[in-house]
């Protein structure tokens, strides 16, 4: 079902050629109250501006820093009338951006420290992150690169793309290319063909993964021709970015059965946004609607600590409830890996494992909270022991990880 967006209180056709959606985004705020004229009304709007004359100076602040752009499509799923609605909380300005009282730095995670070429990250030796654009269909507020992305001077240009090729082929080690941005399928069909097809012809490559929310927010990009891209560069991974179960329309539904049809695997990372999806239900109703469209879920991020995103950020307790909570009412294949990135580019680690150390081994809970202990080796086994049952064992706590466990690293 396409969904309809009014303009001047009239009922507008959408163009759903994904050129024109991207040419005809919403960009200021006097375009904004066109399409929505009584989001000032709003409770929402009233929770996050203290009058009309404080959004329109916001809008225009962002200009020069992080621009607000969104396109006629993803605003049409907006409903001002609810005041958590889940697109506005994610797209509109809010004043914590400039005044970030909580977080200071615009690269917590030390990607531009590790940056061996303009345009790359290679933190790991096995993996290199690869930014194509720093342009995206939607310019959400919670951006891990506000310090970049919407500003088109900070993007290289293609004429780069050669020494990149170079350094790629140059280090064998490499198993895995990264490409993101920004959103990298703002590019045309021709450069994302000449850059999949080359990245193909390295030898010691073992994948190739695109991160993208444009099956989110411009669903149309994925025509016949750019899914004959994907499947002529089989296999690639395409992870793309729902963070809410209202984002899950028939056309995302069908962007994702047409990439799956191209025999691309479409896995989902979302970010835990403090008021818009941190809650059970919220979760539930979202992991499964991605199963139902054919999304593995894949990780769910805690919020990194970028300045201008601390009101969005909720507490690493309430995350944890909520996955512990997962457990016993959605399959494994509809739960993700909660992780956290460590601050000054120490990588991924992963928040789900809950246990506590004991005389004998691990304890660790289940979904129903029950503790069970899980011997570190054989010498300490109790033969006697009833399945590991931990009767007498203390509440986990999350704050008793065993020190140094290591997750595994994943997209920057």
């Amino acid at each position: 079902m396409q969904k309809q967006i009014s303009k001047n209180r009239s009922i507008v056709k959408q163009n759903y050629d994904w050129k024109s959606q991207l040419q005809n985004r919403i960009t200021t705020a006097d375009q904004l109250l066109q399409y929505v004229p009584n989001l000032p009304e709003s409770q929402i709007f009233r929770n996050l501006y203290q009058n009309l004359e404080q959004f329109h100076e916001l809008m225009a602040q962002m200009s020069s820093a992080f621009r607000f752009a969104v396109t006629p499509y993803y605003l049409g799923l907006a409903n001002p009338e609810n005041e958590r609605c889940p697109v506005l909380l994610q797209i509109l300005p809010q004043k914590p951006e400039i005044n970030d009282e909580v977080f200071s730095r615009p690269d917590p995670l030390a990607e531009e420290a590790h940056r061996p070429l303009p345009g790359l990250t290679h933190r790991y030796p096995d993996r290199l992150l690869w930014y194509l654009s720093h342009n995206c269909a939607v310019y959400c507020r919670f951006c891990m690169r506000k310090r970049k992305v919407s500003r088109p001077e900070s993007i290289t240009g293609r004429e780069n793309d050669e020494e990149v090729f170079k350094y790629i082929r140059k280090h064998q080690e490499l198993k895995e290319v990264i490409l993101s941005g920004g959103d990298p399928l703002s590019l045309s069909d021709e450069v994302l063909r000449s850059i999949l097809g080359r990245l193909k012809e390295v030898k010691h490559l073992a994948s190739i993964r695109i991160h993208t929310r444009m099956p989110v927010t411009l669903p149309q990009r994925f025509t016949q021709t750019l899914c004959d891209i994907f499947k002529e560069a089989f296999p690639i991974t395409i992870v793309t970015h729902f963070n809410h179960a209202i984002e899950l329309t028939d056309e995302a539904a069908l962007a994702v059965r047409n990439l799956r049809m191209s025999g691309a695997l479409v896995l989902n990372q979302s970010v835990l946004l403090k008021g818009i999806n941190d809650s059970l239900e919220a979760q539930e109703e979202l992991l499964l609607g991605l199963l139902k469209i054919g999304i593995k879920p894949y990780y769910l991020h805690q919020c990194d600590e970028v300045h201008g995103v601390s009101h969005f950020r909720a507490s690493i307790e309430s995350g944890l409830k909520i996955l512990r909570d997962l457990q016993g009412r959605n399959p494994g294949i509809a739960i993700p890996r909660y992780v956290l990135d460590l601050p000054g580019g120490g990588g991924k680690v992963p928040l789900e494992n809950d246990y506590r150390l004991d005389a004998k081994g691990l304890v660790y809970e289940n979904w129903a909270g029950d503790p069970f202990v899980i011997y570190r080796d054989s010498s300490n086994a109790d033969p006697d022991a009833s399945v590991g049952r931990a009767d007498n064992a203390d509440r986990i706590q999350s704050t008793n990880l065993e020190p140094g466990l290591r997750g595994q690293p994943g997209d920057y």
